[in-house]
């Protein structure tokens, strides 16, 4: 099964939008809420040196933030990151 991890806030607008589009994708993912824990802040830091939420993780690689997910599926990258068929945006 593949890994995603979000890093996040409860209290993070963007943090929930990247979560929807996830959920939206049938994405299972693990969420990291770092707000009330340092060590998961660190390692947070260390896995990708920045200090803001939400930062995504698929498969062991740092997609980044809300707007870079949502970037890459509007590029049409995201769905086969996931491992799925991209969605036909014609279809009736």
């Amino acid at each position: 099964m593949l890994e995603v991890v979000i890093y996040m806030k409860r209290t993070c607008p963007y943090s929930r939008q990247a979560m929807d589009l996830l959920n939206e994708k049938g994405c299972e993912f693990q969420k990291v809420d770092i707000a009330a824990d340092e060590r998961r802040r660190e390692e947070m830091q260390q896995r990708c040196g920045r200090h803001t939420v939400p930062q995504i993780f698929i498969a062991g690689r740092h997609i980044g933030g809300c707007d870079d997910l949502y970037a890459l599926d509007e590029r049409g990258e995201l769905d086969a990151l996931l491992g799925r068929k991209a969605q036909d945006s014609t279809a009736p």
